[in-house]
This record gives structure tokens, C-alpha cells and sequence, in this order.
């Protein structure tokens, strides 16, 4: 059995059973066995019945669901209410797709090898999909995974993280009462990591689906079976630049919500702001003020804005992290304590080492760090420096210094006047470098688990 605690207070609250090597054999079998019956396959119109089917369920337990995403996850109430009701969005969007889901035709007749012919794609689906998904989004990251798959009619296995397996338990359940048969969406809850692997790496498996920690998603990558695919989500250290024209009034609200939101435990979460020289000293006083305003406490407290870390060790790393930074110079002028075994107080470190950790690694903690600029090239220069690049952004009324700086900051995204945190379900949203491979968003990943197969007729 896997104990499920409440993030806040390690309260127990529930238990739900652990699957074994035979367990995950049988789900194996039975999915490769769906895919490999072609006149079973799902046409698009009963896969869209059953994602219209799903949103609306789902759609009737938002309030459940964020109370669930609280408890075992730590979120605060009112972000997880945002999760569920981005997750709805997120079946509506799969279902949404499929209208536009197609191959396209293949010119023919542009050399006299090619006339009389007829040529044209048609997309299909590329196999078994493994899901091996994060504690942080419980509801929003297995929809992700999930519900693209069941769009294009892959078979899918979804192994929860081991701290928040309520959320997945209950939307997959959602899913066959919407309609779909058990073998096209299966749950996976081993109780160690062995297991987990052998699910990743079966040859079965033609798409691996990983969102979780660099070290653990490219190990897995390098271990993969001939031939499968795989997309990998990991972190980043989140920079944004700011400047001497950046309207404070705007940025700093902005930089507070993406630097802390969830307790910093977002992929995208800013961590590295640079700041120009001659606003620095204000923007420094203004942003620690803002963060000192923060509520923290239990996530399920409606006024609550942090909420806990999602375990013990977590807060113990973060904060000798921030004893690091300390220790190397950096100033503290708010936070750096722990106000419980999961909570720690927002924390803003000035001028960190660039050799610490909160400088060149992710955080995944209520930590942001501020340096200053007198030359943009050098925080481009220092925003670039680490082997992560994800999203970014810039704080600027000047549009020559964004068109100059936005195309020279490292990453797949670069935001304007935004947090690095911003996020639709349907953009584009993929890790560079170390920080993954391939691209999420839900008809972005729908891509990603399809192949396409050429036709072509000769008259």
C-alpha cells in the first residue's frame, strides 16, 4: 500500500494499493494487445465523444479536485482551483484538435519520375505510451500525458508521482466513465523506482512521456528501447532581465506570482533576476516588500499565497542552499527561515555567488535571487551561462531594448513584460539543453505521438 499524506502537515488521509512486476506485465500485455487490434481502433468521432464526455465530468468535480490537489500536493487553494479548471480546458482542447488533425498531400508531378502519381500522409498513432509524471500540477501534468494520447488513439500507462496519486487515481477513473474501454488508460503505482524503469524502458513502450528531475529523465532516456520516442520535461533556473525602463509597478507584482507561485515548485519558476544598476536599490526595496506581504500557511486556507515544499528533504536542501549563498556573501533582506517541517519563508537573496547552487541550479523552492547590470551584454552573458534553458523573460517599455534583448536570451520562450511562469495549454512548451527533449502543450504532444505514414497511388 502507498501511504498519501497532506503535504502541509503530513497528516495521513489516505492509502491506495501498490501495483507489482505482475500488475505491470498484465497492463503492459493488455495495451499492446488494444493497439495491435487495428479493427478495435477508436475512430476520431468516438474519441471525441468520450474527451466531450470527460470535460464535462470533470468539469462537475473542479472544487473537488482543488481541495485534492491542496491536500496531497500542497497548492494553494486558489492556484489549485486554477489547475482544475485549466485541466477541463485541456481535455476540451484535445477534443478541439482532432477537427484539424490530419496529414497533408505530398506534391507529385515536379519531375517526370513523379507524374500519374498521387501522393498523401495520413497520421497514426505511434504505440504504447508510458507516463511517468511530477508531484507539482497532480491533475494538470496527467492530463498532459493522458489525454493527448487518447486523442490520437495510443494506448496509455500513467505512473503518478508516488507523493500525489489521488488526482491521477480519480481523472483516470473519470475517463472510463466517459466511455473509455480500461486497456487504452491505465494507472501504474509501483512502490520503488525499479519498477518504474521497467515500465519506461519495455520494448512495448513507443513513447515515453517523463516530467520530472534531469537526472532521473535522462538516465531513463539513455536506457530507452530501440526505437521508442520520448519527450522529457525538466527544470530550469528561470532568468529574467530587467530594465532601466521597466514600468516597477507592473513587474513587480508579475516577478512575485512567477518567483513563488506553488512555493517555486514550477518548472518555469523565476529564480535569476537581473536588474539594472540604476533601479536596483528601488527594486530591491519594493520586491522584498511585496514578498514580506505574502501569506504562507496550510493550502487550504483561501487567503493562503505559499504553501509548503512537498517534503521534509526538500526544505532541508533548499535551505542550506540558501545558507550557501549566505555563507558566499550573499544578503538576505527577507526570509531564509523555516517556519515548519514542509514551509519555508519566501526568501529573496541579492547578489548570490556565482558559483552557489541558487545560482546555477534549480531551485524548486520559495527562492528567488536578484543581481545587478550595468551592461546588458553581461546579464545576456550570465542569464545564458547554464547548461538549462527553458523560458525566460524581460521587463521593458523600451521595444528596442526587448527586440534587441529577446532574441539573444537562451531558451524556447521568451516572455515580454510577463513572469517565465506563463503558460497556455496549447503553446508550445518544451526544454532545451539539459532541461528536455521534445514538446509539451496538449496538440503540440499529440503530435509527438503520431507518426505519419505516406500513400501514394499511380494511375
Amino acid at each position: 500500500m502507498i501511504e498519501v499524506v497532506q503535504a502541509y502537515d503530513r497528516v495521513p488521509f489516505a492509502e491506495v494499493p501498490s501495483d507489482d512486476a505482475g500488475a505491470l506485465e498484465a497492463k503492459l500485455a493488455a495495451a499492446r494487445r488494444v493497439f495491435l487490434d487495428r479493427d478495435g481502433w477508436l475512430p476520431p468521432h468516438q474519441r471525441i465523444a468520450i474527451l466531450r464526455r470527460l470535460a464535462e465530468l470533470l468539469a462537475g468535480k473542479v472544487d473537488h479536485f482543488a481541495r485534492l490537489i491542496a491536500r496531497e500536493g500542497g497548492k494553494p487553494l486558489t492556484d489549485a482551483l486554477v489547475e482544475a479548471r485549466r485541466a477541463v480546458d485541456g481535455v476540451q482542447n484535445a477534443a478541439d484538435e482532432l477537427r484539424n488533425f490530419a496529414g497533408r498531400e505530398i506534391p507529385m508531378g515536379l519531375t517526370p519520375a513523379s507524374t500519374g502519381r498521387l501522393a498523401f500522409t495520413i497520421k497514426e498513432p505511434i504505440g504504447v505510451v508510458a507516463g511517468i509524471s511530477a508531484f507539482n500540477h497532480p491533475l494538470n501534468l496527467i492530463v498532459h500525458q493522458v489525454v493527448p494520447a487518447i486523442a490520437v488513439g495510443c494506448p496509455v500507462i500513467i505512473k503518478p508521482a508516488a507523493t500525489t496519486p489521488l488526482s491521477c487515481l480519480e481523472f483516470v477513473a473519470l475517463v472510463r466513465e466517459a466511455g473509455l474501454p480500461e486497456p487504452w488508460c491505465q494507472t501504474f503505482l509501483p512502490e520503488g523506482n525499479a519498477l518504474a524503469e521497467a515500465l519506461a524502458t519495455d520494448p512495448r513502450v513507443a513513447f515515453l512521456s517523463f516530467i520530472g528531475s534531469a537526472r532521473v529523465g535522462w538516465h531513463l532516456h539513455s536506457k530507452l528501447a530501440p526505437g521508442t520516442r520520448s519527450a522529457l520535461e525538466h527544470g530550469g533556473a528561470a532568468p529574467v532581465i530587467v530594465d532601466r525602463s521597466a514600468d516597477l509597478d507592473r513587474a513587480i507584482p508579475s516577478l512575485v506570482k512567477g518567483g513563488y507561485y506553488h512555493a517555486g515548485q514550477v518548472c518555469v519558476s523565476v529564480q535569476r533576476i537581473f536588474v539594472h544598476d540604476a533601479v536596483k536599490a528601488e527594486f530591491v526595496t519594493r520586491f522584498t516588500a511585496a514578498v514580506e506581504a505574502l501569506k504562507v500557511g496550510d493550502p487550504l486556507l483561501p487567503a493562503t499565497e505559499v504553501g509548503p515544499l512537498i517534503l521534509p528533504r526538500e526544505a532541508d536542501r533548499v535551505l542550506s542552499w540558501i545558507e550557501e549563498a549566505k555563507a558566499g556573501g550573499a544578503q538576505v533582506p527577507t526570509g531564509g527561515t523555516r517556519l515548519s517541517d514542509t514551509t519555508l519563508a519566501p526568501t529573496v537573496l541579492v547578489e548570490s555567488p556565482a558559483g552557489a547552487k541558487v545560482s546555477r541550479e534549480e531551485v524548486f523552492g520559495p527562492v528567488t535571487c536578484v543581481y545587478g547590470f550595468s551592461e546588458v551584454a553581461t546579464a545576456i552573458q550570465a542569464a545564458n551561462s547554464l547548461p538549462v534553458a527553458f523560458q525566460s523573460a524581460v521587463f521593458t517599455q523600451d521595444l528596442g531594448f526587448a527586440l534587441q534583448v529577446a532574441p539573444r536570451l537562451d531558451g524556447s520562450a521568451v516572455m515580454i513584460n510577463d513572469h517565465t511562469a506563463f503558460r497556455t495549454d496549447w503553446m508550445p512548451f518544451a526544454g532545451q539543453r539539459q532541461s528536455g527533449a521534445g514538446v509539451g502543450g496538449i496538440p503540440w504532444t499529440m503530435r509527438e505521438m503520431t507518426q505519419e505514414k505516406m500513400i501514394v497511388f499511380k494511375s
